[in-house]
């Protein structure tokens, strides 16, 4: 049986308050990569004191293993040809946290992520993550017509 996703409609709202309450509250941007940097800078101090971001890193990962537990193990689905392609559910994983490192590891790179560009930088106006979430959006765009060509 397929997990049902939360409703956009209520996910995003919710997000949005997260982003506005870290704001207002702590002035602090909401960002994943951000969250991470703060606690591989802690470790590397050797430093337990995690702030804000680290926090909001342990929860994620903390709630990601909440939700495994509930659920009764992974179960994914969902990731078009990934999971169309491969039956392993260990292969997956290991596909997807390789991902997920590239990923982080561009993230840093460029000097932010989708999230803190897209959601943050953008509420606050910042005329860099306004440039990079256009970035975004028209490449994800540009690279589904040309998967949609090719497939």
């Amino acid at each position: 049986m397929e997990n049902p996703q939360l409703a956009w409609y209520i996910g995003g709202p919710v997000l949005g308050l997260c982003v506005v309450a870290m704001r207002w509250l702590l002035n602090e941007r909401l960002g994943a990569t951000g969250a991470w940097s703060d606690v591989i800078e802690r470790l590397q101090a050797r430093s337990v004191g995690f702030g804000t971001r680290g926090w909001m890193l342990i929860g994620l990962v903390a709630g990601a293993f909440g939700y495994l537990l509930v659920a009764g193990g992974p179960d994914f689905h969902g990731y078009g040809w990934l999971t169309d392609t491969f039956d392993s559910t260990v292969l997956i994983a290991a596909i997807l946290v390789v991902a997920g490192v590239l990923i982080g590891y561009g993230a840093k790179l460029a000097g932010g992520c989708t999230s803190g560009n897209g959601l943050s930088g953008t509420a606050i106006l910042s005329p860099a993550s306004l440039a990079a979430t256009a970035t975004f959006f028209a490449t994800g765009i540009a690279v589904s017509f040309v998967i949609k060509a090719l497939i």
